[in-house]
């Protein structure tokens, strides 16, 4: 109720200060201006306490945003769950690339998957008045989470700064956002159906965060292929958790100690499948002659698999590069079209030698 009363009366000609936002946080206003520049240690605790007031107040939206919006720098700040992955790691290349042809700076930061730190790292970017921020990688449906970055989108906006959603969904259509997405569906649907045309139909589909938006949208292309053949997918056959490659392989250990009835996986990208190999390969599995894999993204690490790993390739640098040049309003993009506010760009499947027909026996262990 407080809170609603708060943004009443900011709303109703009431200008929120930096001093509303510290009182509401029970800290001074030294403190609030460390947290919103990032430039002193501030305990997590604090942190969190003047984000919430910032939140509950708008600030960040309004009197914050006024007072850098004649202060831009060279710069596009980018945001990503994990710097090592390489998903990640090339769509920053291409932004790094894209960003130093106009003489920007490019700030990496890493979120480790953490909404809050998400939204801190994209204040701090507000505070360093990029031209530009940049958040890459999935979101989940949490509709706090969307209103707190639409938040955001129209601070970037109130200081002629943008905010890009690379592989992600939109936040609502009043957030002034601009889109980069890939068509994640589609390249499931059909690295699926080149599975099933060999002949599978007892197929796992292993990995990927439950609710993460690719994820959904992989599995719904998984699921799709499946049942557009009359296939049915028992739950049994859908095991999910996360994109990593100690993932792939401990959910594959023990999915192949429990005897499962299975001549394919469709593993949710190409680390989760390279775990899911090393665990066929500890077991004598060989693939495909005894069990068919594929996964999706196409890193570089795909073809350098043994066998080299059929999957979905995703243009993950040409990513990078759109988001900057959308950002920047340039309209010579990479796929030939008016740079505007959303680009969905395509995927396709790579066959190369992990999949073939199942084998006349399936494979079972030895007990």
């Amino acid at each position: 109720m407080r809170a609603q009363e708060d943004r009443a009366g900011a709303g109703a000609g009431h200008t929120v200060t930096m001093s509303d936002v510290a009182e509401r946080a029970g800290v001074s206003s030294a403190t609030v201006s460390r947290v919103l520049n990032g430039n002193y240690p501030v305990a997590q605790a604090t942190r969190d306490a003047v984000n919430r007031a910032i939140d509950d107040l708008g600030y960040t939206a309004n009197a914050h945003a006024r007072a850098l919006a004649s202060s831009a720098t060279h710069s596009v700040g980018i945001i990503v769950n994990d710097l090592v992955d390489p998903f990640f790691s090339y769509i920053v290349r291409g932004v790094e690339q894209e960003a130093s042809t106009t003489g920007r700076l490019c700030i990496v930061a890493a979120s480790q998957g953490d909404v809050d730190r998400e939204i801190e790292l994209i204040d701090r970017m507000i505070s360093q008045r990029t031209d530009a921020v940049i958040v890459v990688g999935g979101g989940y449906d949490d509709p706090r989470a969307r209103r707190r970055m639409a938040e955001r989108a129209r601070t970037l906006a109130g200081i002629g700064s943008t905010l890009v959603l690379c592989g992600r969904p939109s936040v609502g259509e009043q957030a002034p956002t601009k889109i980069v997405g890939y068509d994640n569906e589609g390249g499931a649907f059909a690295v699926t159906q080149h599975l099933i045309t060999q002949g599978h139909r007892r197929i796992l589909y292993l990995g990927g965060p439950v609710g993460l938006s690719t994820s959904v949208a992989r599995l719904a292309g998984f699921l799709h292929a499946m049942q557009s053949h009359g296939f049915d997918v028992p739950p049994e056959l859908v095991h999910q958790g996360a994109f990593g490659r100690r993932f792939g392989h401990a959910a594959m250990s023990e999915i192949l100690d429990g005897r499962p009835d299975i001549t394919a996986v469709f593993a949710a990208n190409d680390l989760v499948a390279a775990g899911a190999l090393d665990a066929m390969t500890a077991r004598g599995i060989r693939v495909p002659e005894d069990m068919s894999l594929v996964g999706y993204d196409d890193i570089p690490q795909s073809s350098e698999l043994t066998p080299k790993l059929t999957t979905v390739h995703v243009p993950l640098e040409d990513m990078g590069r759109e988001s900057v040049r959308l950002a920047l309003s340039r309209t010579d993009d990479a796929f030939g079209r008016h740079a505007e506010g959303e680009i969905i760009v395509g995927t396709r499947l790579i066959v190369r030698d992990s999949v073939a027909a199942p084998p006349a026996t399936p494979w079972r262990p030895e007990h």
